[in-house]
């Protein structure tokens, strides 16, 4: 796992970026990281805690999935064929479907936390780290990019791994309170998207990942405070 986190992390350490693509089974490890600073400013009811939270949450994980996020909106809003897209996803310049997917993930994370228990984000981060998983065992590569460049390692031990992972840390919030397990109904989500990616584009890339990332993260705080409040 301690290659796999400077790759995927802002947390100073070093690392081997080759040994990193044999620890993708370490995904859902990742979220007891990267969301622990922005659960402990929920836990303690800081004021503007919700802002906080995201802001924390985006300081160690970067905006790298933020940035695939905007390409992604953009590929997948242009009117044309698949090249047409691809070529569009791979812009450097952002549209304004970008800005508005990016927009919009941002407020329905900061916004579904009014309705939810401080321990949601650690539920959300686990479905978007545990997502990411499930997308590179789809072995559709679209390039020879990054989402390549992992998926060739990923093979059916790593994904055993991740979602025996993904059940042991999920388990005792379940126990805790029943109501976290609707938070697996997430993952939906993250299929959805995969679905969108391979139908527009015929594959998945880094940018496609970390789309998928980001809304399943967002889709599910929006899902588990419909439940929350229904409940």
């Amino acid at each position: 796992m301690r290659n796999i986190i400077p790759f995927m992390t802002r947390v100073p350490i070093r690392g081997d970026f080759e040994k990193a693509r044999n620890e993708i089974w370490a995904f859902p490890l990742l979220a007891t990281l990267t969301s622990s600073l922005p659960t402990l400013i929920l836990y303690l009811d800081l004021p503007m805690k919700n802002i906080l939270a995201i802001l924390s949450l985006y300081s160690t994980i970067g905006l790298l999935h933020l940035d695939g996020l905007a390409d992604w909106a953009d590929g997948i809003m242009v009117k044309g064929d698949r090249e047409r897209k691809i070529e569009a996803m791979k812009d450097l310049n952002t549209g304004i479907a970008g800005i508005f997917a990016v927009a919009m993930v941002l407020l329905v994370q900061i916004y579904s936390l009014n309705y939810l228990p401080f321990y949601a984000i650690f539920l959300a981060e686990l479905n978007s780290k545990y997502a990411m998983l499930l997308a590179l065992a789809t072995k559709k590569p679209l390039g020879s990019g990054l989402g390549w460049y992992f998926m060739e390692k990923m093979n059916k031990r790593q994904l055993a791994v991740g979602t025996l992972l993904y059940s042991i840390l999920i388990f005792p919030i379940g126990f805790y309170n029943p109501k976290a397990i609707f938070s697996v109904v997430g993952l939906l989500v993250s299929a959805y998207v995969m679905k969108v990616s391979i139908d527009n584009f015929g594959g998945l890339n880094g940018d496609c990942i970390g789309a998928i990332a980001e809304i399943t993260r967002a889709g599910t705080l929006l899902l588990t405070a419909f439940v929350w409040w229904y409940l």
